[in-house]
């Protein structure tokens, strides 16, 4: 019968067959979360990301300047109220900031601006509707059960809003409409991280 192995004797077997890490690899997992950490501290705190990305020597700059576009990149989500549109602003103003190609960067930032000006203005009159025609379908839901319930004679107000299963089809519903907006966004995001 053989041996059984640990968990910890199988990892420490792998890592043997991978063999040492380069310098590069090291120089990079030093330096991004470095990048990272200074993302967040300009998305909180508003600091010079020129000024701090120019601390850093040529070839630690480019691990930096990278993971710190990783977390802004992450930041640009949906303008669904005022503080996000401020964080969306902020990351992007930071993505050209971190990026060198600025003409690409401004490229896929105005398609997002499209994206985003649809989601607020055609997008919030889609919602708005398709919110009213569901109220709409629960209330005469709720009433047709009331009346089998009681006899047809029955008429009670009920707030549909308020009840977990039209909450829980709204939600449904939103992510069904929010869908082509994030998949459009996932797009453009990525295309940012591939610029230089």
């Amino acid at each position: 019968m053989g041996d059984i192995k640990s968990a910890r004797q199988i990892a420490m077997e792998k890592l043997e067959k991978l063999g040492d890490a380069t310098e590069e690899e090291r120089l990079k997992w030093k330096l991004e979360p470095k990048g990272q950490e200074l993302a967040a501290k300009y998305l909180k705190e508003d600091c010079n990301l020129v000024v701090e990305l120019g601390i850093y020597k040529e070839n630690e700059r480019k691990y930096v300047a990278a993971a710190a576009a990783e977390v802004l990149v992450r930041n640009v989500e949906l303008p669904r109220n005022e503080a996000i549109r401020r964080t969306n602003k902020k990351a992007m103003d930071g993505l050209k900031l971190v990026k060198n190609d600025k003409a690409s960067v401004e490229n896929a930032h105005s398609r997002i601006r499209q994206i985003f000006s649809h989601y607020t203005e055609q997008g919030e009159q889609q919602r708005r509707q398709a919110y009213e025609q569901l109220r709409s379908q629960f209330e005469a839901r709720v009433q047709q059960a009331i009346q089998q319930q009681l006899g047809t004679a029955a008429r009670m107000r009920v707030d549909v809003e308020r009840q977990p299963q039209f909450q829980e089809e709204w939600r449904r519903l939103q992510i069904q409409l929010e869908a082509p907006y994030l998949e459009h966004l996932s797009e453009y995001r990525r295309e940012i991280l591939s610029i230089d």
